[in-house]
């Protein structure tokens, strides 16, 4: 099978995946509950954090100056009667746990059969569809390797630079990136990477899209080798002045293999179906 087969294969069964994991619609008049959880860990320079959220859920990351991790977590549950609604808060939620330089952040609830089955064997099952939803808000070190698991709601990013390994069944996703080794899958939505410094430190990034827009926005006098490819249906647009199709190849409305500035490291680029648009992030 080659790549591009190999990519949409992927992207599809992820969608899939995170399809799977919806809610039912929710019924007339159910009683809602909102808490809020935090939870810190320490974790050293370089460290590895994993983030699994919920099914539905918006999980925001920043970096700060702290040589910890800072989840906070806004839960939203929905329920027929109060026993229903204490029956559910039980068991939705997130565990944390901490290893040696290694975090991991993972959301509980009736999503998860395993966990289900081991600590909520008889769980009425007419509560298993309700909708609930969870918020993380993350503050990590600006130096930290992450692996990251979301099914549907905005994702953003900002301020760190490692190893990161993102991917999301459906999303609007909105990044900030400066570097590291990024690997970014997204099965539907809308993204927007934005890299306001002059090159690229780290080996470079691999960002997938599988249906949406993605929309990567570029500092001037950047420098880095730019790939973009639609695999499918849809469109190319460069509005960076400075980015120039390589030597001995020409973009086409499908395809691009470009280099910005004095080039560096590459960065590439693909959508199943949709647009990528290349703009200068100072005109945005």
């Amino acid at each position: 099978m080659s790549l591009i087969n190999k990519l949409i294969s992927f992207t599809f069964l992820f969608c899939c995946a995170g399809a799977a994991l919806g809610q039912a619609t929710a019924p007339a008049g159910l009683l809602k509950r909102t808490s809020t959880k935090t939870e810190t860990r320490d974790i050293g320079y370089g460290g590895r954090i994993t983030i699994v959220g919920g099914p539905v859920g918006s999980v925001t990351i920043e970096s700060w100056n702290q040589s910890s991790v800072e989840v906070v977590a806004d839960l939203e549950i929905q329920a027929p009667t109060e026993d229903d609604l204490n029956r559910i808060a039980a068991v939705t939620g997130f565990a944390i746990n901490d290893e040696m330089n290694a975090v991991s952040i993972v959301t509980t609830g009736t999503h998860d059969k395993a966990f289900m089955k081991k600590n909520a064997k008889n769980f009425p099952k007419k509560l298993l569809g309700l909708p609930w939803s969870v918020n993380f808000h993350i503050r990590v070190p600006q130096m930290c390797d992450l692996d990251v698991n979301i099914g549907k709601g905005a994702f953003t990013l900002t301020g760190v630079e490692g190893a990161m390994l993102i991917k999301a069944a459906e999303s609007n996703a909105n990044m900030t990136l400066t570097g590291g080794d990024v690997i970014v899958s997204v099965g539907a939505g809308t993204m927007t990477i934005n890299i306001p410094s002059r090159g690229w430190r780290g080996r470079g990034a691999d960002i997938n899209l599988a249906a949406g827009t993605l929309n990567l926005n570029l500092a001037p006098s950047f420098n880095a080798y730019i790939n973009g490819d639609i695999l499918r249906v849809g469109t190319i647009e460069n509005n960076y002045p400075a980015l120039k199709p390589r030597e001995r190849t020409k973009a086409t409305p499908t395809s691009i293999t470009g280099r910005a500035g004095t080039g560096g490291a590459a960065l590439n680029f693909k959508l199943g179906d949709g647009k990528l648009t290349i703009a200068e992030i100072a005109k945005q």
